[in-house]
């Protein structure tokens, strides 16, 4: 499976805002979409930033609570790591590890296409190993056989 099979059946909605847009702002955008991050466009809609709870708070926990009227830019994660469309889950998985983020903006010719999150990524391990897990219960189930099944034991013998 990858990104572009994820965006498919999770759309392909990300909630983004601009550059100048003060933490506070992110911080209504955050509650009021329940989400976990907000990718931050320039002018040209090409990703300048990302910005996470995990940033606010981290911003809050440093300067206090008058940084909320300072804009995002300045606390913003700058160098945004992305996926394309090709990449695999395993991959997708690999880089959130590395790099310690739980958000990746699918890019494809600088366009952004969707969010992918490590819940996501997540769900799919799940599924697979369940998908897995009834597949090798099938195949070493003992199945009744017609030869040792005593029903048809007795009826070859003419019993019943």
């Amino acid at each position: 499976m990858n990104a572009a099979t994820i965006l498919k059946s999770k759309g392909s909605g990300v909630v983004t805002a601009t550059a100048n847009k003060s933490l506070l702002e992110i911080a209504k955008l955050l509650t009021q979409h329940g989400i976990g991050c907000i990718v931050i466009l320039g002018d040209d809609d090409k990703i300048v930033g990302i910005v996470s709870e995990r940033d606010l708070m981290r911003a809050i926990g440093q300067a206090g609570p008058k940084v909320l009227s300072e804009p995002v830019s300045d606390f913003m994660t700058k160098t945004v790591v992305t996926a394309r469309e090709a990449d695999t889950v395993d991959r997708l998985l690999s880089e959130m590890t590395i790099h310690r983020f739980r958000h990746m903006p699918v890019v494809e010719r600088g366009r952004l296409l969707g969010l992918v999150s490590i819940g996501d990524l997540v769900k799919i391990h799940v599924a697979d190993a369940e998908f897995e897990s009834g597949a090798m219960r099938q195949y070493i189930a003992p199945r009744p056989s017609l030869v040792f099944d005593q029903a048809s034991r007795l009826r070859r013998a003419g019993g019943a």
